[in-house]
Order: C-alpha cells, then structure tokens, then sequence
C-alpha cells in the first residue's frame, strides 16, 4: 500500500514520510545494518539477519502490492534516516491487525521521527479499517513506551527476560497493541 508524501519541520529539520520505492532498496539494506549498531532498542545487533538490496527490492514490492502492508521511509536531504512496517497476515482469522516497526538513525532522535511515522501508520490503519496494531518494545525503551502508551497503545503482556543485552542482564519485552474502535 502506499501513501500521500508528508512533509514535516521539527526543531529546524525538515523532512519527508513517503512510501518506500524499489530504488531505496541498497540505501535501507544499509540504514538498517548502521541502526542495528548504534542502539540494543532492536532485535538484531549489527550485520545480524541482514536483508540485502534483493531482499529490501523484494519486501518493497510485497508491501506496495498487499493492501494490508505498508512500508515508510523518513527523508532528510534526500538520505533515507528511518523507516517504518506494518505487515499484514494473510490469513482471514488474522486479517484484522498488523505488526508495527520503527528504525531511526540516532543522529536523527528527538525529531519526532518515529512518532511520526508511528502516526502516518495509524492513520493509514485506520482508513483502511485495521482493527488492530501490535508491536514490541524492549522494557528499557523508555522514551518509546511513552509514545506509544500516548498514542493510544496499551501494554498487553510480557515476555520476562526475552532478551540479551550487552551488559550480560536479560531484559523483558512489551507486547501492546492499539485498537480501532471505528
């Protein structure tokens, strides 16, 4: 699916959320690997499950062609600095809800970045009719707990000690989801 360009200007920075084109495939495959090493908010550490440029060109094309998906890049200057999903399910017992991810360069937090692409995927979710958006967030992720609470996510349940972090301590993950009552 795709969606209408938003322009957006945040202390001083000016930047887009438009849908992902085929031609952001090599610069994504890359954003992604340098977000994975700059924060332990995400699943991966650097260079784990890479997507290479075939697999981005590929998850592109699956999510323009699929009404019930959606892919997002933020834009600063022309370079990609974040990007967002919501994947679908098939399945018809499933075909209410999607998962929700945000990845933001952090040289580029603190801009409403992800909240924003946070809000063009809840706008999109709702027109569409979604009933449901899940997502996870590590336990830790304080700022990002809070975004989500206030847009209207609501903890669902944990996965205690989900997670291995670079301190050696096991830390929980945050399953919330946001219903559409519309």
């Amino acid at each position: 699916m795709k969606i209408k360009n938003q322009d957006f200007e945040v202390k001083g920075l000016t930047y887009s959320i438009r849908s992902a084109i085929i031609e952001d495939a090599k610069k994504l495959s890359e954003v992604r690997v340098r977000i994975d090493g700059e924060t332990e908010n995400l699943d991966r550490d650097k260079g784990e499950g890479l997507i290479n440029i075939a697999g981005f060109e590929q998850l592109i094309k699956n999510d323009t062609e699929m009404p019930s998906n959606l892919f997002l890049v933020a834009v600063v200057k022309g370079e990609i600095v974040g990007f967002s999903r919501c994947e679908g399910n098939h399945l018809k017992r499933y075909s209410h809800k999607v998962e929700f991810g945000v990845g933001v360069l952090k040289d580029f937090w603190g801009y409403g970045i992800g909240e924003n692409l946070l809000k063009e995927s809840i706008s999109w979710a709702d027109s569409y009719g979604i009933k449901k958006m899940n997502l996870k967030v590590t336990e830790t992720n304080d700022r990002a707990l809070k975004i989500y609470s206030r847009l209207g996510f609501e903890t669902e349940g944990t996965l205690k000690k989900d997670k291995l972090l670079s301190d050696g301590k096991f830390y929980s993950t945050i399953i919330m989801g946001r219903w559409n009552e519309s």
